[in-house]
């Protein structure tokens, strides 16, 4: 009955068969708390109680069973039962007197298969079942545990979470990124330590109050002065710390959105819980079921010759242990749960704030997490806080700022950003950068720069490092959002002199632009939102003292109260209004310093009245309104000083004869309007030498044109104009005429009393011939006189060639 050692062996169940309940990436164990790590322990123990267990039950025999000779009259055959066990356990005894005597009992008269048979019978129908199936029970809950345990892990909803966050983790914290910047802020904090410990030989003018997220990140230390705390990365790590940035950032976004991970892991908890007070309750109740001695009842007597047996379960000793161990192991196991509850409901674990993180690292930026990614720090915070600390890292704006700015240096050396500078429309060398994600470091080495535009770069801060730009006078922001620090601005209030900030909103336009005091040229270019439309107001504007120049290319319904603050020194004043009606212009009236004033595609049906009380204007631009008539320029005689007055792309059609009062005029533009006719008083304006009335329905110039002996310019092309008066030959001082695109059929040969003449325009005409006295035009060549090169062969071969002569 007995099997042997090898055989033993061959049979036992590994316990490595169960590891694939349990198979996990060892990378998780980071998501493990203390608790999960004891209770995972706890059920190995448990299941190798199991394991021991069944293998017991498959290796050795499970009951033995003897007849049981109860006499006539026993009341019960458990009684018996237990006599009989008695009686034979005294009975094998040895005494000295019978030690060597034969042994003899009593006959029972049955062979090996009825033995066999009735432990068979017995097994089946006497033992309690918790006592033949307690080890199995017991593997069967752990793995179940198990399971419960390690489910979060396999579910496909939670799983992928959880392993796109330990690849990221793991990443960021074995990049070289991370180990940089924690190193460069200690650095910069000793740094600070040591500067405050000489503050009494500094002088105060030196010292600059830092505006930065990341502490002492723009310290006055410029880049070529510590190579020690600025060794850079290499490309290759640089562009990896840069993926890890956009990672982290939609993977936030990704996991701030739910909480099934929190979800998920407290009901697998509230499982385990409520298995573990299952499987307390009812293993307490029936371990006393495991028994040694079994009485067994079966009514055999045909077969054997008995009904009743005795029988002993030999496993019952053991396995009542194993089962009060394992009940111990449960009591832990489920104590491990209930901790766990106490854990899950007891703290936020919903929200995480990083505020250690932001006092060991010095990065103050760091932002809060809250849902699954919160209660994944949480976890990871019970492993080792090491990991939040430098994960912390790649959350920081300030941090991807100054990585950015790594990878920019190393993509944009001085000489790449040399080759773009150019002159540009103020002759100031200008350096042009489009569609960066920063301003490259290497910018502020180039001291020649005299200009910097700056067109859809992404948010960034002027370093300290502005302050080498010595000769920067001109500053661009074209939807490029801006920060300062105190010494940048500072350094801008010093040298900028024109600066043009153009954002698709104006309230983007940064508030700092409106402090620049040295500023004289100020151009802002965006849209009002309807709110800010209705109140109609920019920034205070006072501190813009110098400012000489205001240019305003918008949407508004009415002048902005704060330009008000630049009464005392603003000379010219330009609004853009692209087709919105500019309805209220009471401010105008205060800025009794403007000498330029242009109002263009305000939707203005009239010459607005708030112009006549600017005694100091000289030039009015009214283009691209809708003018239809001009009756009110007989107060522009208040405007003592306006000496030029375009009203042109109106639908002007006519002038008024009291345009003659405007005796200051010496420029006039009406062109690209209606007008039929023209008034003779128009040429008593006797200082103009400027006149275009280009396109438009004259037919006939009036007479009197003589007077303008001052007018040097004078388009009427793009007309019906069929004769010239010959008045316009008296105007000597004539230099530009632009006839062209009219219905002139002859050109007088008095053309010759205009020696000045240089630009000579007639294309467009019904002229069959040139008179020769064009060429005693000494200042008219052949690239000043626009005509039909078959109008111009009429010509003689000898006036063309001297008029071909540079």
């Amino acid at each position: 009955m007995g099997f042997s050692v090898s055989g033993a062996k061959d049979s036992m169940i590994p316990v490595a068969e169960f590891k694939h309940f349990t198979d996990q990436q060892p990378a998780f164990k980071v998501l493990k708390p203390w608790w999960d790590v004891l209770a995972e322990y706890i059920t190995i123990a448990m299941l190798m109680i199991g394991v021991f267990g069944c293998t017991l039950q498959v290796i050795h025999d499970k009951i033995i069973c003897l007849p049981n000779h109860v006499p006539n009259g026993t009341a019960s055959s458990d009684v018996a039962c237990e006599d009989f066990t008695k009686r034979r356990i005294s009975a094998s005894q040895p005494t000295e007197t019978s030690a060597y005597q034969e042994m003899s009992g009593r006959q029972n008269n049955l062979d090996l298969q009825q033995y066999s048979y009735i432990n068979q019978i017995c097994y089946e129908t006497a033992l309690h079942w918790y006592a033949k199936y307690f080890p199995y029970l017991v593997v069967i809950h752990t793995l179940i545990f198990m399971v419960c345990a390690s489910f979060w892990f396999k579910f496909p909803g939670t799983s992928s979470k959880i392993e796109h966050f330990i690849s990221i983790l793991s990443k960021c914290f074995d990049s070289p990124w991370t180990t940089r910047a924690i190193s460069e802020v200690s650095e910069e904090e000793n740094g600070t330590s040591e500067k405050m410990g000489r503050r009494k030989k500094i002088s105060t003018t030196s010292e600059t109050t830092e505006l930065s997220p990341l502490r002492g990140s723009l310290s006055e230390k410029k880049v070529t002065e510590s190579p020690s705390s600025i060794s850079l990365l290499d490309k290759k790590e640089g562009e990896q710390a840069k993926a890890l940035f956009e990672k982290v950032k939609k993977f936030r976004l990704h996991v701030e959105q739910g909480d099934i991970l929190y979800t998920m892991y407290i009901r697998q908890t509230i499982l385990k819980v409520c298995k573990f007070l299952v499987i307390t309750i009812y293993n307490a109740v029936l371990v006393p079921n495991i028994s040694f001695i079994v009485p067994c009842s079966i009514e055999m007597e045909d077969m054997t010759g008995y009904d009743h047996f005795c029988c002993n379960h030999t496993k019952a000793h053991l396995f009542s242990k194993l089962a009060i161990c394992y009940i111990c192991f449960l009591g832990i196991y489920g104590m491990t749960c209930l901790y766990t509850l106490y854990w899950l409901f007891h703290r936020p674990l919903k929200e995480y704030s990083f505020d250690f993180a932001r006092e060991e690292t010095g990065i103050w930026d760091i932002p809060d997490v809250k849902n699954d990614f919160a209660f994944m720090l949480h976890l990871i915070d019970q492993y080792d806080s090491l990991y939040s600390k430098r994960f912390a890292v790649f959350l920081s704006e300030a941090s991807e700022f100054k990585l950015k700015q790594l990878n920019l240096s190393h993509e944009w050396t001085v000489e790449k950003l040399r080759q773009k500078l150019q002159k540009n429309a103020h002759d100031r060398l200008e350096l042009h950068l489009f569609m960066l994600p920063g301003l490259p470091d290497t910018t502020f080495e180039l001291t020649e720069v005299q200009a910097l535009k700056l067109e859809l770069l992404k948010d960034f801060t002027f370093p300290n490092s502005v302050t080498q730009l010595v000769n920067l006078q001109e500053l661009a922001l074209i939807n490029s959002p801006v920060k300062l620090n105190f010494t940048s601005l500072m350094f801008f209030r010093e040298h900028l002199k024109v600066m043009l900030v153009k954002f698709d909103d104006i309230k983007d336009i940064p508030v700092w632009t409106y402090n620049l005091r040295g500023l004289e040229e100020l151009h802002i270019v965006g849209h009002f939102s309807p709110e800010m439309n209705r109140a109609g107001n920019l920034e205070c504007m006072r501190e813009l003292r110098s400012l000489k120049v205001l240019t305003l290319h918008s949407n508004m319904s009415k002048l902005p109260p704060s330009v008000a603050d630049l009464a005392t020194h603003l000379q010219k004043l330009r609004i853009h209004n692209d087709g919105t009606k500019l309805v209220t212009l009471n401010t105008l009236k205060k800025l009794f310093c403007v000498q330029e004033l242009k109002l263009i595609n305000c939707n203005l049906d009239r010459i607005p009245h708030a112009v006549f009380s600017l005694v100091n204007l000289q030039e009015l631009d009214l283009r691209d309104n809708q003018l239809y008539s001009i009756e009110e320029v007989i107060s522009f005689q208040h405007c003592r000083k306006l000496v030029c007055l375009r009203l042109w792309h109106n639908h002007i059609s006519s002038i008024p004869d009291h345009i003659r009062k405007l005796k200051t005029l010496e420029q006039l533009d009406l062109s690209h309007n209606r007008i039929e006719a023209l008034p003779p008083q128009l040429f008593l304006c006797t200082k103009l030498n400027y006149l275009d009335l280009s396109h438009n329905n004259i037919q006939v110039i009036p007479p009197g044109m003589g007077v303008l002996q001052s007018l040097q310019y004078f388009a009427i092309s793009h007309n019906f104009v069929e004769v010239l008066p010959i008045e316009i030959f008296f105007c000597k001082r004539l230099k530009v005429l632009k006839l062209g695109h009219n219905k002139l059929r002859h050109l007088s040969d008095r053309v010759s009393w205009l020696p000045s003449l240089s630009r000579l325009e007639l294309k467009g005409n019904h002229l069959d011939i040139l008179p020769r006295e064009i060429g005693q035009c000494s200042a008219l060549k052949h690239s000043g006189l626009v005509v039909e090169s078959n109008l111009y062969e009429t010509l003689p071969l000898e006036i063309r060639e001297k008029m071909e002569e540079e």
